[in-house]
């Protein structure tokens, strides 16, 4: 939504006199491949999630299509040979009992993702989908990339959980439709469908995505760099909402607990702009570091109070101390995250709403500063 809200008109006029496009907080992996695939420059990537930089890089890693058919056909048919070995329990209806017959099930399972999610944010079925097509990848690197980024986003619309995977669906009276509604969807053409559609899509120049540290990355940045700077705005480790799809980047999590089963928290990378008490201090050492290399940034951030105690008016507050600021600001929408927007206004529309008081996407305003560094 930003890049056709103004961002992207902005990067078309910044990115002319940029020698590289540097993404410190690559996400999705979306502004990234939008530069890589529009313009003639190397674009690098970097984020502390293993499945951010595969996203990326299924398209800013290589410059040729895909001949993507023959390649679908000979991995699902690999896959396929794996899945049949396995006999899943299946069910017409979903009751609490049929879901405790799921999950006993999938925990004896010995392929990861089946034994961590199968019951839970998969069925027994998808969840050996997603083991069958994760073990059996094309060999070619770009070839597999490009697979293992289709399969990750056929995952991320399959989970049964509400927008991000924190926590899955329950077989309560209010959920159990839903989480039908979710196992009833087909992983392997979802699959199917985002390995053509990645396939299409190549870059100008080739890149690279990287899993780094911001901060520490920042340091190698140079005089004609354009830096985009979109840090995290949630008082909560976005490792907690993305564990799922990150169990299938790396093909392995061990042991999980919990409720959102999740995986040891020495798996789980941590970022210091969840923190309340170092957002600030983060990203004004990140700051200080671009403006020291004398790189031109965007920099993006929700226009109000954040849960992670960083807000608009501080983040440009910071940027004034290194940079000459422009700023624009424009609508947008952004994921809550679970967390809640401080703006008196939007407290008053959530109380009002029946998931206590809080959505998955909220409209709001997003700020985008241009820093120049000062002569």
């Amino acid at each position: 939504m930003m890049l056709q809200n103004g961002l992207g008109d902005l990067l078309s006029e910044e990115i002319t006199s940029a020698k590289r496009f540097v993404d410190l907080f690559v996400g999705s992996g979306a502004v990234a491949i939008h530069v890589a695939q529009s313009f003639s420059v190397p674009v690098l990537g970097y984020d502390l999630q293993t499945y951010s930089a595969i996203l990326a890089n299924a398209v800013i890693g290589r410059k040729s299509l895909i001949d993507w058919e023959p390649v679908w056909k000979a991995w699902y048919s690999r896959a396929e040979k794996v899945f049949n070995s396995k006999r899943p329990p299946e069910a017409s209806k979903i009751t609490q009992a049929i879901v405790k017959r799921f999950r006993s099930y999938s925990v004896r399972q010995e392929s990861p993702i089946t034994r961590a999610y199968g019951g839970h944010y998969f069925s027994p079925s998808q969840a050996l989908w997603i083991d069958a097509l994760r073990s059996t990848l094309p060999s070619d690197e770009n070839t597999q990339t490009a697979a293992l980024a289709a399969l990750i986003s056929a995952a991320s619309q399959c989970a049964a959980s509400p927008g991000h995977t924190a926590q899955p669906l329950q077989p309560t009276r209010s959920a159990k439709k839903f989480l039908a509604a979710a196992w009833d969807v087909d992983l392997v053409a979802k699959t199917k469908i985002a390995f053509e559609t990645i396939s299409k899509q190549c870059a100008k120049g080739v890149g690279k995505a990287t899993v780094a540290d911001a901060n520490e990355v920042a340091q190698q940045l140079k005089e004609g760099d354009l830096v985009f700077i979109d840090p995290p705005y949630s008082g909560v480790h976005y490792s907690r909402f993305y564990h799922v799809l990150e169990t299938i980047a790396r093909g392995r999590c061990g042991k999980v607990t919990g409720v959102g089963r999740y995986p040891d928290p020495k798996l789980r990378p941590k970022s210091k702009y969840s923190l309340q008490s170092e957002s600030s201090e983060a990203l004004d050492e990140l700051l200080s570091i671009v403006s020291k290399k004398r790189a031109k940034a965007i920099l993006t951030f929700p226009d109000h109070q954040c849960s992670n105690g960083l807000s608009g008016s501080r983040v440009k507050t910071i940027a004034k101390k290194y940079f000459e600021v422009k700023q624009r600001t424009v609508k947008s929408r952004f994921s809550t995250l679970g967390g809640r927007v401080a703006e008196k206004e939007e407290e008053k529309k959530e109380k009002d709403k029946k998931d206590h008081g809080r959505q998955a996407r909220m409209n709001a305003k997003e700020l985008i500063l241009v820093l120049t560094p000062r002569d």
